[in-house]
């Protein structure tokens, strides 16, 4: 009998696996293959604007990413460096093999059986999660139970009017699991994604392009010294798309996927994929490519901008019209994937599930898109699975204090219509959520829960000490406190007005249909989000000051 199961060994599985194994309990974790830990399905990027404020919190509760993205980093560069500190975005650029060595390190370092095979079924006795069962009839017995699939679950890849199911290129789909989700109301909407194609770096002009190197100095988002050891850096380069490439692509449209009406599911708004952005954005002249090299062991390069489900000879054809890769060869081929995902309004702000106690779900089944994304839902899920087997209290985030809040507040109250992208444009509160104070923001949060090791709660319990200190004022850090205080200060006061309706719950059991002054449509929303208080009821798309109101009223009276 395991404490915690994690179903998917992907960046949200991993993190939920080594988050519940660090509060104690015993833990699996399943996956199709060995080494399908610490795969980097698309971009082998970590971070940026949004992003890398997530990989900073992670670390402060002592996750696997900063770690592993710090021991990979090839190419690092600080986005938004011109602008305020509130929003700069620490990104790297990482080695492929390194970076999954890394993970592979980490988990092994942790008490987690890893098990290989196809979980296909739930055991749900009671109400409950009994364990899981895998394709080979044999079961698993659990107390908790976190699905961490990503873009697995009845997935299809497409390459041109070419389609087979896969979660990607080469490997299987989870399917049966798939259709249990669907039995029990979970899994409902399909959602997409797409890569461009590897191509080969030595057939690419780089001469001719405009080259993009690291930063001078370097810096790391992990506080763990272990993590320091940087490996040689590399230049990537930028190039642009140009009229002849968008009239190859509007020519061939008619023989892309996702005009054909083959593709359901919608794709990331602020990552559309090549085709997408000349029938969008048809009167700009070029689109701007990023050539990022994948590792330094092999040739291969990610041209960033390009995402693509097209037929391979298009594929071809429009890359040779961009400047610099008049004779690139292209080593894989771009292509989509279409998977199923659940309404997260469907979770609650442990990632738990309504209805079924002990299962909990991370990751792109939730309708995010990314790899820091999945690994912060990962973190929360996994402090929650083992908090459900150990009858401790449930962890919870503040969207006031952390990026990590602000997504799983997003998520359970408003769910998705497309995949969800975290950017600092989300936080209310941004100014004072910078990447550069995680540490001073949730350090003793991750004390508290017992989820870090030793040397790490050594650091955090000194970071917190060090604030005391006024040589701490003279600190990156301490001077961008200094910075945003009048503004923060009166945010403070913002918040001051938010508590007092934070402070009015919201029965469990309301029946929202029976409220006086709402209508049917705000009955559904609220129904669907099932809002714990009235500051979260005000944040649902399309509820009205007179729907708070009246859900006021009525609680009022029946509280008199």
């Amino acid at each position: 009998m395991y404490d915690v199961i994690v179903i998917g060994a992907g960046h949200a599985g991993c993190e939920a696996a080594a988050a519940a194994a660090r509060r104690g309990v015993s833990v699996a974790l399943i996956s199709f293959r060995p080494e399908d830990a610490g795969q980097m399905s698309c971009n082998p990027s970590i971070g940026g604007v949004g992003k890398g404020h997530l990989v900073r919190e992670l670390d402060v509760f002592d996750g696997l990413m900063a770690k592993a993205a710090d021991a990979a980093a090839i190419h690092r560069r600080m986005l938004n460096r011109s602008k305020g500190p509130a929003v700069w975005g620490p990104r790297v650029q990482a080695d492929r093999d390194h970076y999954r060595a890394s993970i592979e390190a980490q988990i092994g370092s942790h008490c987690i059986d890893r098990i290989i095979g196809e979980a296909t079924e739930l055991r749900i006795e009671g109400g409950r999660i009994a364990g899981i069962r895998l394709a080979d009839g044999s079961d698993i017995a659990g107390r908790s139970v976190v699905i961490a699939t990503g873009t697995f679950l009845a997935a299809r890849i497409f390459i041109g009017q070419e389609s087979r199911t896969a979660g990607r290129l080469g490997e299987a789909a989870a399917v049966p699991l798939a259709e249990q989700l669907r039995d029990v109301g979970l899994a409902q909407r399909r959602l997409k994604t797409g890569t461009p194609p590897r191509l080969d770096g030595r057939t690419i002009d780089w001469a001719r392009l405009q080259e993009q190197p690291s930063d001078a100095g370097p810096w790391f988002f992990s506080a763990d010294p272990a993590s320091k050891a940087p490996l040689p850096q590399l230049r990537c380069a930028i190039t642009r798309t140009t009229a002849e490439t968008h009239d190859i692509i509007r020519a061939a449209e008619d023989r892309s996927p996702l005009y054909s009406g083959v593709i359901e599911g919608r794709g990331p708004r602020y990552c559309p994929s090549i085709e997408d952005k000349v029938r969008r954005f048809g009167d700009r002249e070029g689109h701007q490519i990023f050539l990022e090299p994948e590792a330094l062991g092999n040739h291969l390069v990610y041209p960033n901008g390009i995402s693509t489900s097209m037929p391979r000879d298009v594929q071809e054809t429009f890359v040779r019209s961009i400047p610099g890769l008049k004779r690139a060869e292209i080593a894989r081929p771009g292509y989509a994937v279409e998977y199923e995902h659940v309404d997260p309004r469907r979770l609650d702000t442990t990632l738990s599930t309504h209805g079924i106690a002990g299962l909990f779900l991370a990751g792109q089944i939730n309708g995010t898109t990314g790899y820091e994304e999945a690994a912060a839902q990962g973190l929360v899920a996994g402090l929650n699975a083992a908090a459900h087997a150990r009858d401790l209290e449930p962890v919870t985030f503040d969207r006031r204090q952390s990026y990590i809040g602000v997504m799983i507040d997003d998520l359970t109250l408003q769910g998705v219509t497309e995949p969800y992208r975290m950017m600092t444009a989300r936080a209310e509160y941004r100014l004072s959520l910078r990447a550069d104070n995680a540490v001073s923001r949730l350090g003793q949060k991750a004390l508290d829960l017992g989820c870090v090791s030793p040397l790490r709660r050594g650091a955090v319990a000194a970071h917190l000490e060090a604030r005391n200190d006024p040589a701490f004022a003279q600190t990156e850090e301490g001077q961008a406190d200094a910075l945003y205080a009048p503004y923060v200060e009166r945010q403070s006061r913002e918040w001051d007005a938010i508590d007092r309706n934070r402070s009015v719950l919201m029965p469990a059991n309301t029946d929202y249909s029976r409220v006086p002054g709402l209508s049917a449509e705000m009955a559904e929303r609220l129904t669907m989000a099932r809002p714990d208080n009235l500051d979260q009821a005000s944040r649902i798309p399309g509820i009205t000051p007179a729907a708070l109101t009246a859900l006021f009223v009525s609680i009022s009276r029946a509280a008199a």
